[in-house]
């Protein structure tokens, strides 16, 4: 199977976990597309969704799916989004599509977050994806020295202004061993919005798209 139709395959797993009359948190990315679009098939039997990007508000909307402003909601039974990387304690890497701050909150709305995933997301260690870090424009570089101070470089990713208006710096180099530590350390970086390494608010379900089908990862 292609990778596109592995997206395709946990896109529509991803259903299931979708409770009828509910308000589900939306990610962002190729795979959540095809979630999207397999949300669709059952619009009329959900409350609607909480987005956490333009891009993915858009496509719900083209739909005839209603979002909702997270501020209106206070909890919501799943998020279903996609990872750049995935360990095997349910630790990702995000931010590839530069939407990681608002996947991060409405994650922290979610009693669970179920991610849907092809298997070459799968690593041992989390860092070979470089991890992308929002940051107020202003502390583009004295964050990228701080990441200098740890052996790995940040690269200011050219021509990407995010939905909150900030920078993309993506990071090479890391080897991130305790992704909840390194999580809470650079969260506390000045200039820093948000890091892409999801380990408090890491998946419980992961669908993994593989040659043999849909395999249930469970954190």
């Amino acid at each position: 199977m292609t990778q596109d139709e592995l997206k395709a395959l946990v896109g529509q797993a991803a259903l299931a976990y979708v409770q009828p009359g509910s308000i589900v948190g939306v990610g962002t990315g190729s795979t959540v597309n095809c979630f999207i679009d397999a949300l669709a098939t059952m619009k009329d039997r959900i409350a609607g969704a909480v987005s956490s990007s333009e891009k993915s508000t858009q496509r719900l909307q083209a739909h005839g799916i209603t979002v909702l402003d997270s501020n209106s909601v206070e909890r919501i039974p799943v998020y279903i989004d996609g990872a750049d990387e995935i360990d095997h304690g349910g630790n990702m890497i995000k931010g590839g599509g530069a939407a990681l701050t608002r996947e991060k909150i409405v994650a922290d709305l979610a009693e669970r977050f179920v991610c849907i995933a092809d298997e070459s997301k799968l690593v041992t260690t989390l860092g070979r994806f470089p991890l992308p870090v929002e940051v107020i424009p202003m502390a583009t570089s004295q964050v990228a020295r701080r990441f200098a101070a740890l052996g790995a470089e940040a690269v200011l990713r050219e021509g990407v202004v995010t939905d909150n208006g900030g920078c993309i710096l993506d990071v090479k180099g890391l080897a991130i061993t305790d992704p909840l530590a390194m999580e809470q350390e650079a969260n506390q970086w000045p200039g820093v919005i948000s890091v892409g390494i999801f380990a408090r608010h890491r998946a419980r379900v992961c669908l993994l798209g593989t040659a043999q089908g849909v395999k249930t990862l469970s954190f």
